[in-house]
């Protein structure tokens, strides 16, 4: 099919030097009916021409186009064809972004605190999309994910605190320097030293003091708990495997118990005793630290014990429904008769 030349984004003073260079030298060239420097490449001497050997084309066009595939040859080609496409995209969603911010009535109001609920959210079902993996569901909630991104970084820019760019230029310059093992020549050779590598950076070049340094207040708590659990880590404070956290966590579950015998008895929408509540809390950190040095993560541990627990009594419904009984009728001892049915049902599966 020939030759197919990338022209950019769809602005003429971004059109890639390579791409023009191919051009001035490609003879005839077939342009799309909506490429909208169809015009500005006839008026720089690019003669057009249905069913030309090469074809070029800017944005979603282009992209169209090498998706479809059969080309002989694309120029640029490589890594410099995969970081073009990317800058398009990235040009593209910041430009939207602006009209957005220029004329939606919702988008005009919006304001940092007001957005980053929604940052929050659209977090959550990036992690939620990614539990199943790569695919279409987790490419879709990352592009809802990076508007969030654009979003904030435009309003940084209105309060001239910094753009796009410098949200990128700045998690860039972040990476190299925390990566010394890869962009200069300290050693690192297991995840572990990494880790540590990275505190040490932290604390002697970023100037970040303390102990516990820049946890936020707002992660879920089992995530907060795991990395106030790593920041003491870094400073020694730690187990040095699982069994010796699992100790802990048996004490904290005797004195857990201790407390619930002698609290007084629990009423529905009361407050809960004070000591059961801290103890309760203690088993909780405790079984958190156990799974950090076992190398599990507790948010995604607790995620696939909830899910399954829905599954496993929504199953049972479904069994004993089929038995002609009602599960929300059943007594607990019925109840759990099915849920292990379900249990073992879904085992096999």
């Amino acid at each position: 099919m020939g030759l197919l030349v990338a022209l950019g984004p769809g602005d003429p003073a971004l059109v890639p030097l390579r791409s023009w260079q191919v051009l001035e030298t490609a003879g005839p060239v077939e342009v799309p009916a909506d490429e909208p420097l169809r015009g500005w490449l006839g008026e720089h001497g690019i003669r057009l021409e249905a069913g030309a050997p090469v074809t070029a084309a800017s944005g979603e066009r282009f992209a169209a186009l090498l998706v479809a595939g059969g080309w002989d040859a694309v120029e640029p080609a490589g890594d410099a064809l995969a970081v073009l496409l990317a800058g398009d995209a990235l040009a593209g969603l910041a430009a939207i972004t602006r009209r957005l911010r220029s004329d939606c009535p919702w988008d005009r109001e919006q304001t940092v605190e007001t957005i980053v609920p929604h940052t929050l959210e659209e977090a959550y079902e990036v992690a939620d999309a990614a539990r199943r993996g790569p695919g279409p569901a987790l490419v879709d909630e990352l592009g809802d994910l990076l508007f969030q991104v654009v979003f904030l970084a435009l309003l940084c820019e209105e309060a001239a605190a910094g753009d796009l760019a410098a949200v990128a230029a700045g998690i860039t310059a972040k990476l190299v320097r925390r990566h010394p093992h890869v962009f200069g020549d300290a050693g690192a050779d297991t995840p572990a030293q990494v880790r540590s590598q990275w505190e040490r950076i932290k604390t002697d070049q970023e100037g970040r003091t303390g102990i516990f340094h820049d946890v936020p207040d707002v992660l879920p708590a089992l995530l907060r708990a795991r990395k106030l659990q790593r920041r003491a880590a870094a400073v020694g404070f730690d187990r040095d495997a699982w069994d010796g956290a699992f100790g802990d966590l048996a004490e904290e579950l005797r004195e857990l118990r201790e407390a619930l015998d002698a609290a007084p008895a629990s009423q529905p929408e009361r407050e809960p005793d004070g000591r059961v509540r801290d103890e309760l809390g203690d088993v909780l950190f405790a079984a958190v630290n156990v799974a950090r040095l076992a190398s599990v993560d507790p948010e995604l541990a607790l995620r696939g014990s909830c899910d399954r627990f829905q599954a496993r009594v929504e199953r049972a419904a479904e069994l004993a429904g089929a038995a002609g009984e009602h599960f929300d009728q059943l007594d607990l001892a019925h109840q759990e008769v099915w849920y292990r049915r379900a249990k073992a049902d879904l085992a096999t599966d």
